[in-house]
């Protein structure tokens, strides 16, 4: 019996949970985290390791002394530093690399987007939209927003943070995900809400608050994603089992 091919997921969203589900019964697979992230639930026989490679180099060495046949790339869209790292790992190990990455969100009749490059204009920016912020950016990105001057800020986790990590005077609120247009809707009545700071995540999963400022006729500071890597890229887990099964699974 042929020994079946080992995969390199780097993983850390929804859809690389998914794709490890699909192809765990006919690859060997390695599902890769940031330090950071909560264990997720993995088919029985899916290794799972913890922690950076340390750089491009590092990760090619891992590659070839891992036996890795191939490499998938469904980090979060905004983890653009691994993204380059895996691209130029992979060229250097010579090995197959694909990105899984979801299809951006749109603006839409009734949205009142401002678009902004990156977390520092969304922060220089948000002064002028409103009094009460909802920041949805994840929490490695506050700092941005420590010296913003008259701007409540509401900011959810799933866990509490810790005390070095609180940005004084704000307002931390518990909750795990996904919720519904509903919740989202009952969140900005509760805190009083007139403007959202959000990443151009993408998916389906956290779009519920996007549609609930829609909803509500509250401003959307939209944080524009970073250029995506060179191709082939792929936007759902379909298409990325495919291109597994074509090496040969």
């Amino acid at each position: 019996m042929n020994k079946r091919p080992r995969i390199l997921i780097l993983g850390g969203t929804g859809e690389a949970i998914s794709l490890t589900t699909e192809a765990a019964t006919r690859f060997d697979i390695v599902y890769s985290l940031a330090g950071r992230t909560i264990n997720p639930a993995l088919p029985e026989g899916v290794t799972v390791r913890s922690g950076g490679f340390g750089g491009p180099d590092a990760l090619a060495a891992w590659i070839n002394q891992n036996h890795i046949a191939a490499v998938i790339d469904a980090t979060h869209p905004f983890a653009d530093r691994i993204a380059a790292h895996a691209v130029q790992a992979c060229a250097d190990a010579e090995v197959p690399r694909l990105k899984l990455l979801r299809t951006a969100w749109e603006q839409t009749a009734g949205d009142a987007w401002h678009r902004v490059a990156d977390i520092a204009a969304a922060a220089s920016l948000l002064p002028t939209l409103g009094t009460r912020a909802f920041l949805s950016v994840g929490r490695q990105e506050l700092g941005a927003f420590s010296d913003v001057a008259g701007v409540a800020l509401v900011i959810r986790s799933i866990d509490p943070p810790d005390a070095t990590d609180r940005l004084k005077g704000a307002v931390y609120i518990a909750g795990r995900g996904p919720f519904t247009t509903a919740q989202e809707s009952a969140l900005l009545r509760e805190h009083d809400i007139d403007v959202l700071v959000s990443k151009n995540a993408g998916g389906a999963a956290t779009y519920p608050k996007i549609a609930a400022a829609r909803a509500a006729g509250i401003p959307v500071i939209m944080i524009d994603r970073p250029p995506p890597q060179p191709s082939p890229i792929v936007s759902d887990v379909t298409a990325a089992v495919a291109w597994l099964d074509r090496l040969g699974g």
